[in-house]
C-alpha cells in the first residue's frame, strides 16, 4: 500500500503527546548542543541523524548518560560495511547501565521484573533484589574460573532467572548465549556446539498450554555432547532435585553482594544470537556490549518512549532476539513484564490479559496474534482494563491493514488511549537486534505502514541496480553502519560468511533481505521475505532443521518446507514430500512426520499441511529451490518465479503452480 491509496492517517498524536515525548525533548536538547535542527520535525531529524552519523551518536550517549569507563578517541573510527569501528579506546559495562535504577533510593524496591506464568497473577522483583542476585551470581561466576569472553549458555524460558544470568554473565564480561526450552536437543547442540559454553544454566522442565514439560533428559544430552562445560546450574521450575554433578540456583544466588562489573572494550562481544539456519547450521551473530547499548537506548529510549514510570511487555521467549530487547528496556529504567507461557492459554485472550494485570504501558506481540484475536472476536479494550496502554506493538510479520483497523476500532473508546490507539508496526531483524523502521510517537500512522525508518538508520529501497525507489517495491538496503550491526560471526574467522549474508548483493551496503516499499510521505511497507527464511508467530525458523529431522524417516525421500504470506495477513507453511519406492502418505505417516518435528525441533516448526509431490525441484548445482516455489504458491507465474535455466527439471515446478491456482 503506498501513500497515493492511503492519504489519511488512522492516528494523529496529539500536540500534547507530540510535546512530551522523549525524542521531541532530545531534538530540542540536540538542537542547543550539537546543532540538529530544531524545525522539521521528526523528519529533519532523521536527515541529520544519517548525514551526521557521528554527531548523532555522540549525541545520543550524553542524552542518556552513558557511563564510559575509559573516554573514546572519536565516535567511529571506520564506517565501512562490514568493520565498521565504533567508539574505539572506550570501556563500560551493559550490566552496570541496565541497573542503574537500583541505585536511586527512591526506585530500588520499586519493580524491575514483572513475572507472569499461565496463573497470569504477577509477581514482581525489586530492583535491589535484582541487583543483589546479579551481584551474588556475578561473584560465584568468577569463582568458577569464568572470564572475559568466555560463553555462558542458557536452556531457559522467560523467567526472572534467565535474566539474572544473562546480567551476570554481562557483568563479567563473557558472552551470553540462550535456547528456549522447547528447542529440542539437536537444534540447541547445533547452537551451542559452535560457541562452546563454559556454563549451563538449565531448568528441569517448563509448563505450556497448561501442562508440565519434563526436560531433564534433553538436558542430560546436553551436557554429555557440550565437553566444554565447567559447569551446569539447575532451576528447579518443575520441583525436581539437581542432577548429579550440577549446582543449585539458589546456593549461587544468595549473597548479598554487591555486583563487580568489567570494564570491557566498548565492542567487546555482549551476546551470541543465531540465525534461523536455513541453509545449514545457524550462523552464531555476535553483537557487542556498546553497540546494543547504544542501539537499545535509542530505541526504547526515543522510538518506544519508554521510561521510569513505564510497564514494557513483549511476547518472547529467550530463543528470539525480542527477549533480549525486552531485557534491555531495564536500561530505560523501565518495569519489564516476563511472560512464561502459552500465547493462547487459557483462552485467546491471555495476553491482553497479562497487559490488564501488569498495567502494561507498551505492549508488544505479534501481527498473527493480533489476527487471530480479530477472527477469534476478541474484544480487548472492552473486556480487560487497558487504560494504561499507550502503544500496541507488533513484530515478526508485517501487520495487515484489518490488523491496523481493528486494533484501531477496538481502542476507539479506551480511556488509556484518547484519540485512538498508538499501533506500532516495526521491523526489523535478529541480525542486528533491533529495528530498521517503525515506531515514532510523534507520527501519524497510516494503515498498513510503518510510521518511518529509525534514528541513525538510512534505510532505503533499492533496484536490482542499487538505484533508490520510492513508492515501488525494492529490496531493503541500511546505507550506513549501525552500533548494533555483528561485529562478527562465530567460527567466521576471515569474515567470508558475514559478508556473504549481507554485503554479496551490493557492496559495502547491507542488504537485509525484505521486499520493503518507503513511500512519499517517508514511511515504509514491508512486503515480506525476500529470500526463503520461514517466519511463524514471530520466530525465524529454519527449513534446513526440518529437512534433517524428515529425511530420517525411511519412508521420506526428500522434502520441501514453504512459509507463505498470504493477503489477509495469514501464514501457510507447508512441508511438501517426495516419497521412497512403496511408501503412502496416509494418515499414520502424516502424524508420525508431525510429532518428529514437534519432539526433535519444536511445535511452531510442524507444517499446517503434508502435501505428496512428484518431486523436489534443485539448482543445477542440487540446491533445493525454495524462493522460487513460494514465488508460485503466492501467484506468480512460472516464467516470472525463476530462470529456466537454473532449475533441473523445470516441469516439478508446474506441479506448485498449479496447486498455487487450485487455492486461489
Amino acid at each position: 500500500m503506498t501513500s497515493s491509496a492511503n492519504p489519511a492517517p488512522l492516528w494523529q498524536p496529539s500536540p500534547e503527546r507530540i510535546a512530551d515525548a522523549q525524542v521531541t525533548r532530545f531534538q530540542t536538547w540536540a538542537a542547543e548542543h550539537y546543532g540538529a535542527p530544531a524545525e522539521g520535525g521528526y523528519d529533519a531529524l532523521h536527515h541529520w541523524s544519517v548525514t551526521e552519523l557521528e554527531t548523532f551518536w555522540k549525541a545520543v550517549t550524553d542524552w542518556f548518560d552513558v557511563k564510559f569507563s575509559t573516554p573514546y578517541a572519536r565516535v567511529l573510527g571506520d564506517r565501512s560495511m562490514p568493520g565498521a569501528q565504533w567508539f574505539p579506546g572506550a570501556t563500560l559495562n551493559y550490566a552496570e547501565h541496565a541497573l542503574r535504577a537500583a541505585d536511586d533510593p527512591a526506585r530500588a524496591d520499586t519493580p524491575a521484573l514483572l513475572h507472569v506464568d499461565e496463573n497470569h497473577e504477577p509477581r514482581p522483583v525489586t530492583w535491589s533484589e535484582l541487583r543483589r542476585q546479579v551481584g551474588s551470581l556475578t561473584a560465584e561466576l568468577r569463582a568458577l574460573g569464568v572470564r572475559p569472553g568466555d560463553r555462558v549458555s542458557g536452556y531457559l524460558p522467560n523467567i526472572p532467572e534467565a535474566v539474572v544470568a544473562l546480567l551476570a554473565a554481562a557483568a563479567v564480561g563473557a558472552v551470553w548465549t540462550s535456547c528456549a526450552p522447547d528447542f529440542g536437543a539437536r537444534s540447541v547442540l547445533d547452537r551451542f556446539q559452535q560457541v562452546e559454553p563454559v556454563v549451563l544454566f538449565t531448568v528441569d522442565g517448563y509448563r505450556y498450554g497448561g501442562k508440565e514439560h519434563d526436560r531433564r533428559e534433553t538436558v542430560a544430552e546436553l551436557r554429555s555432547e557440550l565437553p566444554s562445560l565447567r559447569a551446569v546450574v539447575h532451576i528447579p521450575l518443575l520441583g525436581t532435585d539437581a542432577p548429579e554433578g550440577a549446582l543449585e540456583w539458589s546456593a549461587l544466588t544468595s549473597a548479598d553482594v554487591a555486583p563487580a562489573f568489567e570494564a570491557v572494550p566498548f565492542d567487546h562481544p555482549l551476546w551470541v544470537l543465531y540465525s534461523s539456519g536455513t541453509t545449514g547450521l545457524p550462523k552464531a551473530i555476535v553483537q557487542s556490549q556498546g553497540g546494543i547499548l547504544v542501539e537499545h537506548l535509542k530505541q526504547l529510549g526515543l522510538h518506544c518512549d519508554l521510561g521510569p514510570d513505564d510497564r514494557f511487555f513483549w511476547y518472547t521467549s529467550t530463543g528470539w532476539m525480542m527477549w533480549n530487547f525486552l531485557v534491555s528496556g531495564l536500561l530505560t529504567g523501565t518495569t519489564i513484564v516476563l511472560y512464561d507461557g502459552s500465547p493462547g492459554y487459557p483462552d485467546t485472550g491471555a495476553q491482553w490479559r497479562i497487559a490488564e494485570r501488569t498495567g502494561a504501558t507498551l505492549y508488544g506481540t505479534s501481527a498473527a496474534y493480533v489476527m487471530a484475536c480479530r477472527k477469534a472476536d476478541v474484544h480487548p479494550a472492552r473486556d480487560f482494563d487497558l487504560s494504561r496502554v499507550k502503544c500496541v506493538a507488533t513484530t515478526g510479520s508485517p501487520l495487515p491493514p484489518d490488523g491496523f483497523r481493528w486494533l484501531h476500532d477496538e481502542f476507539a473508546d479506551n480511556p488509556g488511549s484518547p484519540g485512538g490507539l498508538w499501533t506500532a508496526s516495526v521491523s526489523g531483524g535478529t541480525d542486528v537486534c533491533s529495528c530498521f523502521a517503525g515506531a515514532v510517537p510523534t507520527l501519524p500512522v497510516h494503515i498498513g505502514e510503518l510510521q518511518a525508518p529509525c534514528l541513525g538508520t538510512d534505510l532505503q529501497s533499492w533496484d536490482p541496480q542499487g538505484k533508490p525507489l520510492t513508492d515501488e517495491v525494492g529490496e531493503l538496503v541500511v546505507t550506513n553502519p549501525m552500533p548494533s550491526m555483528p561485529i562478527h560471526f562465530w567460527n567466521d574467522p576471515d569474515g567470508t560468511r558475514y559478508h556473504d549474508s549481507y554485503f554479496d548483493t551490493y557492496p559495502g551496503v547491507w542488504r537485509h533481505g525484505d521486499w520493503i516499499t518507503v513511500t512519499s510521505r517517508g514511511s515504509v511497507v514491508i512486503h515480506g521475505r525476500s529470500d526463503s527464511t520461514l517466519n511463524r508467530q514471530g520466530v525465524r525458523m529454519g527449513s534446513a532443521d526440518i529437512y534433517e529431522a524428515v529425511e530420517r524417516l525411511p519412508e521420506i525421500r526428500e522434502s520441501l518446507v514453504i512459509g507463505v504470506e498470504l493477503p489477509d495477513g495469514g501464514y501457510w507453511m507447508p512441508l511438501f514430500v517426495h516419497l521412497a519406492p512403496g511408501a503412502a502418505l496416509d494418515d499414520a505417516l502424516r502424524d508420525r512426520i508431525k510429532r518428529t518435528i514437534r519432539e526433535q525441533l519444536s511445535p511452531r516448526h510442524v507444517p499446517d499441511e503434508v502435501i505428496e509431490v512428484p518431486g523436489i525441484p534443485h539448482t543445477l548445482t542440487g540446491k533445493r529451490i525454495e524462493v522460487p516455489v513460494k514465488r508460485l504458491l503466492q501467484g506468480t507465474p512460472l516464467h516470472k518465479a525463476v530462470n529456466p535455466g537454473s532449475v533441473d527439471d523445470l516441469d516439478l515446478l508446474r506441479f506448485y503452480e498449479d496447486l498455487a491456482a487450485k487455492r486461489t
